[in-house]
């Protein structure tokens, strides 16, 4: 595979720049692949678990969030309709899976141009391929995470092989999610490393506004009294159900641990999101890729 050489100047997406086109999606496939392949090797490296970390991590987190709201604040969501499953730490899962993959994905996308900065300064080569591949790296763990809570819920009593191929279509598209706002903050941390230490903050915050260790029914109580600023009616409920991540947790909620339907409106939420998360993280990165190597 050739590389060519880094282009001077700001760059417009998909433009030639001094004669140097773009790369196209299929030409750097086999570029995307072997990054792939070097960001899940690379990930447990000189580790004695190896990718079993990738197992223990989560069960170690369920353990925690289960002792704390499900045994000390006796947090009990609703029982599984109809798959009749009541078990908190399945259902914690169903959400804590999709929400892992989407922090560790954004988190390590977000850093990965800037972790890749001899690469990116030797050679030439579609920057945004870098962010995919991280993660891409993270979806196969995702898919090995929920291979095993399948098992988990079958094991008690669950059914969800029936939806299967729909929680396999929502973890496309919540990668597809990830990815998009993987595009825009990698490329931003790479002039704004403030970014990378605020990101944790935000993602915390993000993650207790998205009902993934509490059961939705607790927001809909604590939302349902009018709550008015200056006389002006603020609708809670509606602004907190903004949050694209709280519609992936109730569309995996539902197929998972409920084996049902999930709201059609929650589905294609999400799908719209995804799309527009795409489109507008690819428009941001294709515009300020230019000068990366030279940021860096």
């Amino acid at each position: 595979m050739t590389l060519a050489t880094e282009p001077p100047r700001f760059a417009e997406p998909f433009e030639l720049v001094d004669g140097t086109r773009r790369p196209s999606l299929r030409e750097s496939r086999e570029l995307f692949n072997n990054l792939t392949l070097r960001e899940i090797r690379g990930k447990y490296k000189r580790t004695a678990l190896g990718h079993m970390w990738s197992l223990i991590n989560p069960l170690a987190v369920m353990l925690m969030y289960t002792l704390v709201f499900a045994v000390i604040l006796k947090s009990k969501p609703d029982k599984g309709h109809p798959s009749g499953l009541n078990l908190y730490a399945l259902f914690l899962m169903s959400g804590l899976v999709p929400w892992a993959f989407f922090s560790n994905a954004l988190t390590s996308g977000m850093s990965s141009l800037v972790a890749n900065a001899n690469l990116l300064k030797k050679v030439y080569f579609r920057r945004d391929v870098i962010v995919g591949a991280t993660v891409a790296s993270f979806f196969v763990t995702f898919g090995i995470e929920m291979g095993v809570l399948t098992a988990a819920l079958l094991a008690f009593g669950g059914m969800p092989l029936p939806w299967l191929p729909l929680v396999v279509v929502m973890m496309f598209a919540l990668a597809v999610f990830a990815l998009g706002i993987s595009l825009i903050f990698s490329v931003v941390n790479v002039y704004f490393r403030d970014v990378e230490h605020l990101s944790s903050l935000l993602l915390l915050l993000w993650f207790y506004l998205t009902p993934v260790v509490y059961p939705m029914n607790l927001v809909v109580q604590a939302t349902s009294h009018r709550r008015e600023i200056f006389g002006v009616e603020i609708p809670l409920l509606f602004l907190y159900r903004c949050n694209p991540m709280e519609r992936f947790v109730a569309v995996f909620r539902s197929l998972l641990y409920d084996n049902t339907w999930p709201d059609w409106s929650d589905a294609v939420f999400c799908i719209v999101a995804a799309v527009v998360a795409l489109a507008i993280g690819s428009w941001v990165f294709g515009r300020f890729e230019g000068r990366v190597a030279e940021e860096l």
